[in-house]
């Protein structure tokens, strides 16, 4: 009998997603309305379908490839992000970003350097601006004397693994955000700033030449058949011999990593246009918050004008959905941390609010590796979708080829995720905690 996976749900976008409304209308929709063979399938055109698709083009410019996205491209979760491409350990369960082993981050750092040097590849060959590809650097941001505390624990850290940072007084922090509200802050010089939906949108452009890619095109079944796997769509089907999964949490909706996939939802608020002249500071920005759950903050400066982000708050929802309830109280959320940072622009409204999903395990892996045979998953990213996203589809690409690699060494080598307690158990524990960690932010 034929091994047969159907999607119980499809990807529901909550709010729009601000970072691609401020980029021109793209082109229509291309489709898939017949029946392709492809040697290589790909579900999903996020970070990690994508990479997995130009990494295959690397490995053989022969191939047929095919992306399959459920919506537009940089509508899902690529276009609902901080964007930050971060280097260094980021682990958002830990009070200080830390893992708990210095030669486990090492690795970790060397393989998220590998995602960046990629991406890097990919703002040239594409001719990306600087506002879209910002080799910036990143800042922990602490607005408090414990904030500033998890820097300097977390300086400790970097100092062991042998890496560079740099603590920034509260006039440093002054002058690059134009605002008094932090006390200090931590840089570090590895992590790149993207405009996410137009990142994404550069590298689906230069693949088409090479690839065929179908927007709108969800995949409700895949079903195995001599030789490899058909993917029926609504109007259509690809038959291929090789399956790449890169739909992150939506794995779990064909029956994959069945209880062992965490559904977390952040969200975020963006301003209409600043008025010239009502901040001072840098005109491009962004920091992280000192504490984990915390507040990010970006000044983005460029196409779609002057703004800033503000993003906070995570939930668990292993229904893959977030109510307009939950939105509205984020937002209002929101409206309080940019009042208390910026009181000289408080006139200016939020013109965008929304959800992005996260897919996170409890045991912080990634679910990688051949799942059935011919079925790759590069899934599961902890948060950190720009940056293990990236690695997770090249890794994927390279398992598909037959590569041993040393990041397929190393994805490959991790633990499986572990099985989720049932519910309502995980969802009692996991919102319990994270609203507790959110109060305890506090200021951060």
């Amino acid at each position: 009998m034929s091994q047969v996976w159907k999607t119980r749900r499809l990807p529901i976008q909550p709010g729009p997603a601000a970072w691609n409304r401020l980029l021109p209308e793209p082109a229509p929709a291309v489709e898939l309305s017949t029946a392709v063979n492809a040697d290589v399938a790909i579900i999903g055109a996020g970070f990690a379908g994508l990479s997995a698709a130009r990494r295959l083009i690397q490995l053989d410019p022969d191939l047929r490839i095919a992306v399959l996205e459920a919506g537009r491209i940089a509508e899902g979760p690529a276009g609902r992000n901080s964007g930050f491409m971060i280097d260094l350990p980021h682990d958002l369960s830990s009070d200080i970003y830390a893992g708990a082993a210095i030669e486990a981050d090492q690795a970790e750092t060397a393989l998220n350097r590998r995602a960046i040097a990629f991406a890097t590849d990919v703002s040239e060959e594409n001719e990306l601006p600087q506002e879209v590809f910002n080799p910036y650097g990143k800042i922990n941001a602490a607005a408090t004397s414990a904030g500033d505390q998890h820097n300097r624990e977390y300086g400790v850290h970097l100092a062991n693994m042998g890496e560079s940072y740099r603590l920034l007084d509260a006039r440093e922090m002054s002058e690059l955000t134009g605002i008094r509200y932090y006390v200090s802050g931590l840089f570090t010089p590895g992590t790149v700033m993207l405009q996410p939906a137009a990142y994404i949108r550069g590298l689906a452009g230069g693949l088409k030449s090479k690839v065929s890619i179908y927007e709108q095109s969800p995949v409700l079944e895949i079903i195995g058949q001599p030789g490899g796997w058909m993917l029926k769509t609504p109007k259509g089907k690809i038959s291929a011999g090789r399956v790449i999964l890169a739909n992150n949490g939506h794995a779990e909706s064909f029956g994959f990593f069945v209880r062992r996939l965490m559904h977390v939802f952040t969200y975020a608020s963006m301003t209409k246009p600043l008025p010239e002249g009502v901040l001072g500071g840098e005109l491009q920005w962004g920091v992280t918050p000192a504490d984990p759950m915390g507040t990010t903050v970006r000044r983005v400066n460029g196409v779609g004008g002057n703004r800033i982000v503000v993003r906070s708050r995570f939930t668990y929802n292993p229904s893959m959905t977030v109510s307009e309830g939950a939105l509205a109280r984020a937002g209002a959320l929101h409206d309080k941390k940019f009042a208390a940072r910026f009181p000289m622009l408080g006139g200016i409204p939020m013109e965008y609010r929304w959800a992005g999903h996260l897919c996170v395990s409890l045991n912080g892996v990634q679910a990688h590796g051949e799942v059935a045979k011919g079925v790759f998953s590069a899934v599961c990213q902890n948060g950190l979708g720009l940056a293990k996203g990236t690695l997770s589809g090249i890794s994927a690409a390279e398992l598909a080829m037959g590569q041993d690699t040393e990041t397929t060494r190393a994805l490959c080598a991790m633990d499986p995720p572990r099985r989720l307690p049932p519910e309502p158990l995980s969802w009692l524990g996991a919102n319990t905690t994270m609203k507790w960690k959110e109060w305890r932010a506090g200021r951060e």
